[in-house]
């Protein structure tokens, strides 16, 4: 292969990771038999900058469903939250 034809190649990967991040992805936080509301409420604070009552919301739309989306955004911006959520001790993933 060239040079030149590896640097594109290079660019074009570049150009599509840049295209994948900017797209709109979902941070969800799953329901456990572990975390109690409190706790799942204070992280979605701390983390996402929930108002209080946005926090009480997901938290009991997590809890009766099963899951909720907590923050829409690019996975540079989520990942993150997300990984703070993780390190919290709860079920979170990007989608």
């Amino acid at each position: 292969m060239k040079p030149l034809e590896h640097l594109f190649e290079s660019e074009e990967e570049l150009l599509v990771e840049e295209l994948v991040d900017q797209e709109e992805h979902d941070l969800v936080v799953f329901n456990d038999d572990v975390n109690t509301f409190d706790h799942v409420s204070k992280v979605l604070i701390k983390v996402c900058k929930h108002s209080q009552e946005q926090a009480e919301q997901c938290t009991m739309i997590i809890h009766y469903k099963g899951k909720c989306s907590v923050k829409k955004g690019s996975v540079s911006k989520l990942k993150p939250m997300c990984e703070s959520i993780l390190d919290a001790g709860i079920q979170a993933s990007i989608l």
